[in-house]
């Protein structure tokens, strides 16, 4: 897999990041500031530090190297904690394609109130846009991944979201039903970004996709292609959904597509 992780290539990204944790919290800090004074912000901190965690269900894996990085969407300053240990605790370049092009089509989409689900949600870049665009966002991921996609989420989303993001466990083409089942479950929108990639799980992962989706619901699925295997994955795709290009993206190799289930 790609692991180049040059952030002035990547769209959205704010360059050179700060070593303290930020996001949309950090105008209520300074806001505390003040009106408070200097005394003030310690008692504040503490206070949003201990509200996260109360909100916290998943410990963040303990990678010996983080790292935070800026990205800038829909007005926002979006910090993100990241590292290279891990392919889930990275931004890939799907992700950021995605968000640009969420961003961009905000309107059109009409993410407002709308219900959605990423797939393969990593450090939660896309559920995070989505949701200060307005959605109500459930980021899924792998068990290891989830304490840091849910404190990248807590730390940009509280307060500055109308619907806070739901974490939730998600193993591809497992207990499907029994953790999502269709008469419970709903989405307008299902996201995944860079999910193809050179591993053994491209079946179940296209079963996954296809369960997530009923009458209405729109996959917008934005990969880099890297592999013969991508392409492999994209011909099962369109077998599956109705698939339309809706973005290319030169500079990172990023296809996006928009599929809609067929149905017998």
């Amino acid at each position: 897999m790609d692991v180049c992780l040059n952030s002035t290539l990547q769209p959205g990204h704010l360059g050179e990041a700060p070593r303290t944790p930020g996001g949309c919290l950090e105008a209520e800090k300074k806001e505390s500031l003040q009106k408070d004074g200097t005394a003030g912000l310690p008692q504040d901190s503490n206070k949003i530090e201990s509200s996260l965690q109360s909100l916290q269900k998943f410990a963040p894996t303990n990678y010996s190297s983080y790292t935070q990085e800026n990205y800038l969407y829909a007005g926002k300053k979006i910090v993100i904690q990241e590292s290279i240990e891990s392919y889930g605790a990275v931004v890939w370049p799907g992700a950021t394609a995605l968000c640009q092009y969420l961003e961009e089509h905000t309107e059109e989409l009409n993410l407002q109130d709308a219900k959605v689900l990423e797939i393969g949600a990593g450090p939660g870049l896309v559920s995070i846009v989505a949701s200060i665009l307005g959605a109500q966002v459930t980021a899924t991921d792998l068990p290891d991944v989830l304490g840091n996609l849910q404190h990248n989420i807590l730390k940009n989303t509280l307060k500055c979201a109308a619907h806070l993001p739901d974490v939730k466990e998600l193993v591809w083409g497992e207990d499907l039903e029994q953790n999502f089942p269709k008469s419970t479950f709903y989405y307008d929108y299902v996201l995944a970004s860079d999910v193809v990639y050179h591993h053994y799980f491209l079946d179940k992962l296209l079963t996954t996709m296809a369960y997530l989706c009923q009458p209405g619901t729109v996959l917008l699925w934005a990969n880099k292609f890297r592999f013969s295997t991508d392409y492999e994955f994209l011909d099962k795709f369109k077998q599956v959904f109705d698939t339309t290009l809706l973005a290319e993206f030169p500079e990172s190799s990023v296809k996006l597509f928009k599929g809609i289930l067929k149905w017998d």
